[in-house]
């Protein structure tokens, strides 16, 4: 899903065919997963996958905090089959939490601390502290509102819905004594579940009279921080999370649920982090950020899902940060105009 490694990309901008207004530039052009290109490349294929989550990537970072929690901190399904408050209440606080940790460490790295400056920074403008369209004036604070007020509630309520299910009996169940392999690959196929399904919801959100009445909430974050991902109006939130009620056709463990939702809030934070890695001792050592979906908040119309699964490619949307790619983006966005 991610695009080149930092270390591939360049801070000059004044370089010819190189698009302007970026303080920051990934490798170019951005180019999909080999995982669906023709004629088929197993060995690009499997050089990508590995690529994608080891040697530590997010991915494997996110499928231990799944583990830890399940193991520390997940109610057996004996007490999710009867809604609690008290169990309920505890999930809810186990993701304001995890959610506090990443988008606000991750803030506070960035932003409040500058650790990193401006390295690896794709766009050099501050967050905007000032600003009517945002709540309280602010776009930091109307971010955090939305993600712990409606975000946090709205994950944690599929959650719920999820362990209370399965409690029950009435969802399909994998364990890994029964199937190790549809085990393990469940964590694999999730990033291309992901993708897949958030381009099909992410269209549907730019339709314009969805566009104007709930996506438009998130997409008033042009320039973006961590606290950004997860900004968004409560009915894009059902839309966002329903992602993981695949599962009440496809079977999972607890842990595969908890991944799932997981994945789908805490990289939202990442992946707008607006810096392509966190770097430690002057060197790129954990990718986050991603320039793909970052064109999209400052252009709007293109990049609807993720390089994982070539959707964007497939429809004509994919933007692959060239400056031909932007002089395509335009003519189509003046064709959609007078459409």
């Amino acid at each position: 899903m991610m695009p080149a490694h930092p270390s591939e990309g360049r801070t000059i901008n004044d370089e010819p065919k190189t698009l302007s207004g970026w303080h920051y530039l990934p490798a170019l052009p951005l180019r999909a997963a080999p995982l669906f290109r023709w004629p088929f490349d197993p060995l690009a294929a499997l050089k990508w996958l590995l690529g994608s989550w080891l040697p530590i990537s997010e991915k494997l970072i996110l499928v231990a905090i799944a583990f830890a929690t399940l193991a520390w901190v997940q109610p057996p399904l004996a007490v999710t089959a009867n809604l609690s408050p008290d169990w309920i209440l505890g999930i809810w606080l186990r993701n304001l939490v995890l959610m506090t940790a990443v988008a606000g460490g991750l803030h506070l790295y960035f932003y409040r601390w500058r650790r990193q400056g401006d390295e690896l920074k794709f766009d050099a403008r501050p967050l905007k502290t000032r600003g009517s369209q945002f709540k309280f004036g602010d776009q930091v604070k109307d971010n955090i509102f939305w993600t712990l007020a409606s975000g946090v509630t709205i994950w944690t309520g599929y959650e719920v819905l999820m362990f209370w299910a399965m409690g029950n009996g009435w969802l399909p169940m994998l364990s890994w004594a029964e199937n190790p392999v549809l085990f393990v690959a469940l964590f694999l196929l999730l990033p291309l579940w992901e993708s897949f399904y958030f381009y099909w919801i992410h269209r549907l959100l730019h339709w314009p009279p969805l566009y104007k009445r709930i996506h438009i909430l998130h997409h008033r974050n042009v320039n973006i921080g961590p606290w950004s991902g997860l900004s968004m109006h409560p009915l894009e939130h059902l839309l966002y999370f329903g992602s993981v009620l695949i599962h009440w056709v496809v079977p999972a463990h607890p842990v595969h649920i908890i991944n799932h939702l997981q994945y789908y809030a805490l990289t939202a934070a990442t992946s707008h982090s607006g810096f392509d890695a966190l770097q430690l001792n002057g060197r790129p050592r954990l990718h986050l950020g991603n320039f793909h979906h970052q064109m999209h908040h400052r252009y709007f119309e293109c990049n609807y899902g993720s390089p994982a699964v070539p959707l964007d490619e497939l429809f004509g949307s994919f933007h692959d940060g060239t400056v031909e790619a932007n002089q395509r983006m335009a003519e189509r966005r003046k064709r959609m105009m007078g459409a």
